[in-house]
């Protein structure tokens, strides 16, 4: 649980490589770089309510971690699991997150939909 401790307490891109890529569980395409990857992440954490990471499952060598969650988004309630990848620097390099079920993820996307303007400002003026 120690990712979502930094995340409050350090804010999101001081997590991040420059070279990071984070794929979204309701988009086709992954987003490379760490400036949409931290706005976007902020988004989330505007979007999801009584957000709780549950487990956490790491790889003995410490650079993959699954981290399982659960969320609420638009009154629908998700569970969902960030697999994330560590460099050598210890910053996370790959971000994927997968949702579920169905309606929550459509919710998360509707949401986040609804936060891209404000991601795509914050992303450029970083």
């Amino acid at each position: 649980m120690a990712v979502h401790l930094q995340l409050q307490v350090y804010g999101v891109a001081a997590l991040l490589a420059d070279v990071v890529v984070f794929t979204s569980p309701v988009t086709f395409k992954p987003y490379p770089g760490k400036a949409i990857t931290a706005a976007i992440l902020r988004g989330v954490l505007r979007v999801f309510e009584d957000f709780t990471y549950v487990r956490e499952i790491a790889n003995p060598d410490g650079r993959d971690h699954a981290f399982v969650f659960t969320a609420t988004v638009a009154g629908k309630q998700l569970q969902g699991c960030d697999f994330l990848h560590f460099d050598d620097d210890g910053k996370i390099d790959e971000s994927t997150v997968m949702v579920r079920p169905l309606s929550a993820a459509q919710a998360l996307g509707e949401a986040m939909g609804a936060q891209f303007e404000q991601i795509a400002r914050e992303a450029a003026e970083q």
